[in-house]
């Protein structure tokens, strides 16, 4: 009874070695990766080199991620095997195992655990990857050509999974546009429902007699005191200006406008301001 039991329990452990070397047997080459996700530099350890020199040893056909691949694998990432190195060390004891996913990303071969006591990192790794590489060779891989796997060849190349994030990535930039292109009609429309308002330039409540010695009298403006200063008055009357005390004697800025108004030279009085970036000076007749 227990030797008939043993056989079924050993028969179980071939059928599965068949099955996992038949999967494997239907895929050309093997692409290795240039850094595994447990280093931190690409073929740190020379351990992505040696991936490659090992699988090429038991009869794969293995590249490197970023290497010009045959045209075949361009055309049909699904002839070929993402390989992966998971890192799986305790304290003492450093452990690898060997991964073959599809163009699916799903797992098709896990290997053993490699295993390796050695202390150093580089003899460590090494010794464990060629440990785990056992498995590898004991599936005894020849290529067997598989219809299905073939047959996903298309002629823009890459793997189904690849194609479609292509397409998404094409949808979201076709969402981009439009987008950008609503923005743009937005502010297309907006521009033309409101056009810019022309800017009036400051109007002189003063005949424009700028630096002209005419006579004012008939434009005298009348001081009559508010809080902080001074509102200046026509004959209107017509408030033309509202001025404020400064810490100077004479010296009024003017409200709303950047400009000043302060006596000159005996009686004259003179407001004066920035225009174009030009410095105007016009002379007012103010009786306070």
């Amino acid at each position: 009874m227990k030797t008939r039991i043993f056989s079924i329990i050993a028969a179980c452990f071939i059928i599965t070695s068949v099955v996992s070397q038949t999967n494997v047997n239907n895929y050309k080459y093997i692409i290795v990766p240039s850094k595994f996700e447990f280093l931190k530099k690409k073929d740190q350890y020379q351990l992505n080199s040696l991936t490659q020199f090992l699988f090429n040893k038991y009869g794969f056909e293995a590249v490197m991620e970023g290497s010009d691949y045959p045209n075949e694998l361009s055309r049909n990432r699904c002839l070929g095997l993402r390989s992966n190195v998971i890192n799986d060390s305790g304290m003492f004891k450093t452990k690898l195992t060997i991964e073959l996913k599809d163009c699916n990303d799903k797992v098709v071969y896990t290997s053993k655990a490699g295993e390796s006591r050695e202390k150093e990192y580089n003899k460590a790794y090494m010794g464990a990857l060629r440990s785990a590489f056992k498995s590898i060779e004991a599936l005894d891989y020849k290529y067997q050509p598989n219809d299905n796997i073939v047959g996903l060849q298309t002629n823009g190349g890459g793997t189904k999974v690849e194609v479609n994030e292509e397409i998404e990535q094409l949808k979201q930039e076709i969402q981009n546009l439009k987008k950008e292109k609503e923005v743009d009609v937005t502010a297309n429309a907006m521009e033309v429902a409101a056009p810019p308002v022309p800017v009036k330039p400051i109007e002189s409540h003063v005949a424009n007699k700028a630096e002209s010695d005419v006579d004012l009298s008939s434009n005298v403006l009348y001081a009559q005191e508010i809080k902080d200063g001074f509102q200046l008055v026509d004959s209107t009357p017509k408030v033309v200006y509202k001025i404020k005390k400064t810490g100077f004697e004479n010296v009024f800025l003017v409200e709303r406008r950047s400009a000043i108004i302060y006596k000159k030279e005996g009686h004259n009085w003179v407001i004066e301001y920035y225009s174009n970036n030009v410095l105007k000076q016009e002379k007012l007749n103010i009786k306070f």
